[in-house]
């Protein structure tokens, strides 16, 4: 486990207020943060900007069954939802509006490179060796932009499965590495987008139907052809840079999902 290792002042604010107040609300300083991102007011349906969208990175994966929180930067129902998830699954109260109980927790959860507590970019760059974010279809910075969406993703899965640690056995690849491994010519794992899995406390079927409600539109496991030893999980859904058509595609028939099972 990873530690923060910044911390600016505390500030306490409270953030018990009414539904019907919070529309009220110009702005609420963060309790703290640390070297990535602070949260300077109050967020809730209607708001929209940069702190918008910074939240939905980190509230991805409580996005509930077969959804996904867009990242375009607006507080819609979909956010709000997810954020009541986040809220309910660290014991804060889970009213959808993001202040300062619910930045507290993220800032905790997140270290100075933005990435969640227990996952990290060298593991999501570990393809074939990590080699850097370059060498696939989308500039580093998008490529790693899109690797810290996933992690988030999946530090909502490892609390959905008790805080039980989950394994990355192959993230972002580049063209020769995807080529090397014998990859989908459009994967994935050229985007950033995309994590193969595997636990020692969960099964790989526990892991598949979590995934469901993580936010990821791809989840292939075991039954599906290759995928006995590992489940893999991508955000095919929000990519608008690739070939794949922004569905959704299930399939890990041992684990009772695809073929009209989901």
């Amino acid at each position: 486990m990873r530690v923060n290792t910044l911390k600016r002042a505390a500030v306490a604010f409270a953030l018990a207020l009414p539904a019907a107040a919070v529309a009220t609300v110009v702005a609420a300083p963060a309790a703290h943060a640390d070297g990535c991102y602070t949260w300077k007011r109050n967020l809730y349906q209607g708001r929209s900007g940069d702190d918008v969208r910074q939240l939905q990175i980190r509230v991805a994966g409580w996005a509930g069954n077969r959804d996904i929180v867009e990242n375009d930067g607006r507080y819609g129902p979909k956010t709000a939802a997810a954020v009541k998830r986040f809220q309910s699954a660290y014991g804060l109260r889970a009213d959808g509006v993001a202040g300062p109980q619910t930045y507290g927790k993220l800032y905790d959860l997140q270290d100075n490179d933005c990435t969640p507590r227990h996952f990290s970019f060298n593991e999501m760059d570990d393809g074939c060796g990590r080699g850097g974010w370059s060498g696939g279809p989308l500039s580093p910075a998008q490529t790693r932009q899109n690797a810290l969406r996933t992690m988030w993703k999946l530090e909502a899965m490892r609390r959905s499965l008790g805080d039980r640690p989950l394994y990355v056995s192959s993230g972002f690849r580049s063209r020769t590495c995807n080529s090397q491994v014998g990859g989908a010519s459009d994967s994935q794992h050229l985007y950033g987008n995309a994590a193969d899995l595997t636990s020692r406390t969960s099964s790989l079927c526990q892991l598949a139907r979590d995934a469901r409600s993580r936010g990821f539109s791809g989840i292939y496991g075991p039954g599906y052809p290759d995928h006995d030893d590992h489940v893999h999980v991508d955000s095919r859904r929000e990519n608008d840079r690739d070939d794949t058509p922004n569905t959704t595609s299930w399939s890990a028939p041992d684990c009772g999902i695809g073929a009209g099972n989901d």
